[in-house]
């Protein structure tokens, strides 16, 4: 297994623009770069959600609409994995991301995007998984930037060098373990604190000084989750909200008392999208399809809060919604959690805050593919748009949408009816997961591999020199999105991260050897029919027919699925017939050594180059078929790779001891299916034991 993933590492360093010593290709390059200091702007953008942490910049003046290229793009760039979105202050920009040479903090120029400093806190974290790379974004205040690690590193930096103030491990200074998924909380600074929920023993939100990193306060025995901590005021009185694992938690924001807990759940539970606060009221939206809660808060007596209604229009899974006016805009996610390989199913809906009805909705609960405006005529209307799974933020009475395909698109913030002022796609051809930040008319995106600045301010505001160096979206290297796990698995399973339920194995496992022994059959019966076929050497009908059953194994899942309505995995057939022409190699090769003299040196010499290929394929087979679970978010991929130690045994049986024998091929015929059983059945064995 360890041998898998390094080679998935360097499968994934040829494959990714990710190992470049200092990425700076920047598109276009400006002559004059200009300071960092040199323009002070009341419009910063210093955390994960804007200056008051709800999704809403007091930036004015921007565009009414677009130019079908879209609005100016300043700059773009490479940059790596990572799901931190970016920051800005001044005229500088920071997020996080990683190379095969490990995870970074990173400062650029807002204007042209080149690099002032990055700083290296850590080897790269899962690269070759689901969700590579970090999943925090950093914030910044009174020139200091605060990041945290998926391995729960929380650090300071000097936000004009990048040198480290102050670090601590959360799990070290605390005494327990993170989230499942990776520390994701993006630090918090307020009244001169980090705040930050961990989910450790008495300390399931933490109080640090955000000068010396020293713990000011630790309250709470809840495990937390995945959402970052997030001051209100109410009555006069500073609080700060945090997820736990299954409830929502009110502290004091000066002592961390707890003055109220509001279960939202039983056993496993995740919340990663923010709640909104409109005082009294806070509205939060659970994934899962769990639909959303109105909460009021109360300072009668003591603190508390009351839940006042409870919706199914709007779940929100890992974007979360904003309010405007009294209406809450947001994306429906109409399946258990948002999808890492495909867009995700929902629906993006207007909802009245204090009564929970849709104001409008845009979508039919399908993902999205590439939309095109066409022009209206007297006989054909123009397609109704789709937004698609989609992070919102508000400014100058405008939502800014940036959805999972990589479209920035442009509305109206009104409640009547959906207006669309504009559309681009910018970062196509990979799921994009990153909020987008506004600063000074700039919006800055990511995805895994690339950034860009555009420019959504009017025109005639926009620096003379900035305009000149100026593209448009159609300069950004993009590639069409193309839903691969449609095609392919036909029937996806609704929860990608449990592990295969008992029915699923014991139909996986008939179907699997029904395929094996069919394919093998039928190859014997080509033998009989075509002459050409018995003319091949027998080693060459061996390989023949197990390719034969490769091509069953690699299709039955998108063929067999769709109709039979469930689920079935049958690519544990293409690991098997990769597997049993190296066990042919194995006896081929025991028998030319035991026979060998001078004259067959040349036929040894070949045979063994014959051995060599046939281990490269197996390995590359395992290879390809961990990428492509990961790229479809199949997380049981490493299952299958652990049972080949037990097939040994047979195969080897049905090559040698039966061989000679009358109806050698039916005594063959059973020690494969004697082998793949105990292939796949020791492979489940092994994930039991992983799991307990």
């Amino acid at each position: 297994m360890r041998i898998l993933q390094i080679a998935a590492l360097l499968f994934l360093q040829s494959l990714l623009s990710l190992v470049a010593d200092e990425p700076h290709d920047i598109v276009p390059c400006s002559d004059g770069s200009k300071s960092a200091e040199t323009k002070q702007s009341p419009h910063n953008w210093p955390s994960i959600r804007g200056p008051q942490w709800n999704g809403h910049s007091e930036e004015t003046q921007l565009a009414d609409s677009w130019p079908k290229e879209g609005p100016p793009v300043l700059w773009t760039r490479e940059l790596g994995q990572g799901y931190s979105a970016f920051i800005a202050w001044n005229a500088r920009i920071a997020t996080q991301y990683q190379t095969l040479r490990g995870q970074f903090v990173i400062c650029l120029d807002a204007n042209t995007g080149s690099t002032i400093w990055e700083h290296r806190y850590d080897w790269p974290y899962d690269p070759a998984g689901v969700y590579p790379g970090p999943r925090a974004t950093p914030t910044y205040a009174d020139g200091c930037l605060y990041f945290a690690s998926p391995a729960g590193l929380i650090g300071c930096l000097n936000a004009e060098t990048g040198d480290v103030i102050w670090s601590l491990e959360i799990a070290k200074t605390f005494g327990g373990e993170l989230t499942g998924f990776g520390y994701a909380c993006s630090p918090t600074l307020v009244d001169g604190l980090v705040i930050l929920p961990v989910g450790c023993p008495n300390a399931g939100m933490v109080a640090l000084d955000a000068k010396t990193g020293v713990v000011r306060w630790q309250a709470g025995n809840y495990a937390s989750s995945y959402a970052p901590a997030y001051p209100i005021s109410f009555q006069g009185r500073d609080l700060v909200l945090g997820y736990g694992e299954n409830s929502l938690v009110c502290h004091d924001r000066k002592t961390g008392q707890i003055l109220w807990q509001h279960k939202l759940s039983e056993g496993y539970d995740e919340h990663s999208s923010w709640p909104l606060y409109h005082e009294p009221h806070l509205w939060i939206s659970s994934p899962f399809k769990a639909g959303a809660e109105l909460l009021e808060l109360s300072a009668q007596n003591e603190f508390a809060v009351r839940s006042v209604m409870k919706q199914r229009l709007i779940s929100n899974d890992i974007f979360p919604s904003v309010l405007v006016e009294g209406s809450v805009y947001g994306f429906d996610v109409l399946e258990p959690q948002a999808k890492t390989h495909r867009s995700t199913r929902g629906i993006f809906r207007c909802i009245d805050l204090m009564t929970g009805d849709e104001r409008w909705s845009v979508g039919d609960g399908r993902p999205i593919r590439n939309y095109e405006v066409k022009t209206k005529s007297a006989t054909v209307e123009a397609p109704k748009p789709m937004i698609g799974h989609a992070t919102v933020i508000v400014a100058d009475n405008k939502l800014i949408l940036f959805n999972d395909l990589g479209e920035l698109i442009l509305a109206r913030a009104t409640p009547e009816r959906y207006d669309e002022l504009g559309r681009v796609s910018v970062l196509a051809g990979e799921i994009c997961w990153t909020q987008p930040a506004l600063s000074q008319g700039r919006l800055f995106v990511r995805n895994h591999s690339r950034a860009a600045c555009l420019y959504l301010g009017r025109p005639e505001s926009l620096d003379a020199e900035l305009q000149h160096s100026a593209t448009t979206a159609a300069s950004i290297p993009q590639s069409e999105y193309f839903d691969w796990a449609a095609i392919i698995l036909g029937v996806e399973p609704e929860y990608a991260f449990d592990l295969p339920s008992p029915e699923w194995l014991k139909k996986w496992y008939q179907v699997c050897l029904v395929g094996i022994i069919g394919g093998c059959f039928a190859f014997i019966l080509m033998t009989m029919v075509f002459p050409s076929v018995r003319r091949l050497s027998p080693e060459t009908r061996e390989t023949t027919g197990w390719f034969l059953v490769f091509l069953m194994g690699a299709l039955g899942t998108t063929f067999l699925s769709p109709r039979m309505s469930d689920f079935i995995f049958t690519w544990p057939v293409c690991l098997f017939a990769a597997f049993q022409p190296l066990m042919d190699r194995i006896v081929v090769r025991r028998g030319e050594l035991n026979h060998s003299d001078q004259s067959h040196s040349a036929q040894t010499r070949q045979s063994r180059w014959r051995s060599r290929l046939a281990c490269l394929v197996f390995l590359s087979v395992c290879l390809l078929y961990f990428l492509a679970c990961r790229r479809l978010s199949l997380v049981f991929e490493w299952v299958f790779l652990g049972g080949f130690a037990a097939a040994i045994p047979f195969s080897l049986t049905g090559k040698i001891l039966f061989r000679q024998r009358r109806w050698h091929w039916l005594w063959k015929a059973l020690c494969v299916a004697a082998s793949f059983t105990a292939f796949f059945w020791s492979s489940v064995a092994f994930l039991h034991m992983r799991v307990c």
